[in-house]
């Protein structure tokens, strides 16, 4: 069995995000870990997942992030904030359940175990960043659009959010974070 933890920087209680990570790329890649270094700044908790050093499947991974979202505490009238990469958008249907607001970062939008994401996604009412690469086949930049959040799409950059140009990469990272830090600014 898969296992997991979170680690928790302790900021204002009041306003939490809990930063949950794709499979195999753990919020140390450096788009969650930026994101999560952001929010600390502005003085927001950060609840960081992670896994062991098993990839959950996609099934357990679903159930495990909506139970860690269901159970956040979070003080009435506090704010949630959801960051998630790649597998972390299962957690979308969940999120948008409770009304949560999310940064979806590289968010499954494509193929059969996507369809609880792209439903949630066209369906949400919290608000919501959607943030992905035309050249990454799990995004669908036409869901994107159609769903009324901020989307955020970067030409030729794929599922990392990288292109093949080292400096070009650097500079989509910063768009990703400032569009990150001026999302959760105006919640």
């Amino acid at each position: 069995m898969t296992t997991w933890q979170i680690s928790t920087s302790t900021g204002d209680p009041g306003r939490v995000a809990t930063v949950l990570p794709g499979s195999g790329y753990t919020a140390q890649g450096p788009v969650l870990w930026y994101a999560a270094k952001v929010l600390h700044a502005a003085g927001w908790t950060v609840r960081t997942f992670s896994w062991d050093e098993h990839s959950p499947d996609w099934g357990h991974a679903r159930r495990v992030y909506g139970e860690s979202l269901r159970q956040a505490a979070v003080p009435d009238g506090g704010l949630h904030l959801v960051v998630a990469k790649s597998l972390g958008s299962f957690a979308l249907p969940v999120a948008a359940e409770l009304g949560l607001p999310g940064a979806w970062l590289t968010p499954v939008l494509t193929g059969d175990a996507a369809g609880p994401v792209r439903h949630a996604v066209a369906a949400g009412t919290a608000p919501t960043l959607l943030v992905g690469g035309t050249a990454d086949p799990l995004w669908d930049g036409d869901v994107a659009a159609a769903s009324g959040a901020q989307v955020l799409e970067v030409e030729d950059a794929d599922h990392s959010l990288e292109v093949h140009d080292w400096r070009r990469s650097h500079e989509i990272l910063t768009r990703v974070t400032a569009a990150v830090e001026e999302f959760a600014a105006r919640l």
